[in-house]
């Protein structure tokens, strides 16, 4: 039985390879809006449930796929000291070492500026990763889609596919209250 993120990902893919003329090799996907009480969900349904989509295409496709749980409410706050003084971080800066759970692979990401206050990092948690990417490569490349947001000329707190979602969301539950119309589904219209 299909399940609608098995769907999603059969779309996504096939739209990829409809423009590219080729699969992708390596997928990452962020995914939003976790309690900690739902990790286990995701790791038992959601990441076999996109892993089965990718059966779909041949069986001998095995792309490098990757499932980042991202969460914006975290408790912790870092610093640091410069000229006797603690200030926030610098932007781009990880921590993946004594804030995070050494069994896990994890890690908070400041990725934007704090322009009054203590600056909120991003917890990101790696809960499916078969991409072989070294864990400095998968940092950096989530700072660098907290460049990527179109309707924003600075830095964003989550990777611009999340930021991207929670539009589309929003405008979907507050003002639509229906499936928007395909003509729309390759634009970004929700801006």
């Amino acid at each position: 039985t299909f399940f609608l993120l098995t769907l999603c990902a059969i779309g996504a893919i096939s739209k990829w390879h409809k423009c590219n003329r080729e699969l992708p090799a390596r997928i990452i996907v962020y995914r939003d809006g976790v309690a900690d009480g739902q990790l286990k969900m995701v790791v038992d349904y959601e990441v076999p449930q996109l892993l089965s989509g990718l059966t779909e295409f041949t069986t001998d496709y095995r792309p490098k796929v990757s499932v980042i749980v991202v969460r914006k409410k975290c408790i912790p706050r870092f610093f640091v000291e410069a000229n006797k003084s603690l200030q926030n971080p610098p932007v781009g800066t990880v921590v993946d070492r004594e804030a995070t759970r050494p069994e896990w692979y994890d890690f908070y990401l400041i990725s934007q500026i704090a322009r009054q206050g203590t600056v909120n990092p991003t917890y990101y948690n790696v809960v499916y990763d078969n991409s072989g990417l070294k864990p400095d490569h998968m940092q950096r490349l989530t700072y660098k889609m907290c460049h990527l947001y179109y309707n924003w000329a600075g830095l964003i707190r989550v990777p611009a596919p999340c930021q991207y979602a929670h539009k589309l969301t929003f405008l979907v539950g507050q003002s639509i209250h229906r499936e928007p119309s395909l003509e729309l589904s390759e634009k970004l219209f929700y801006l």
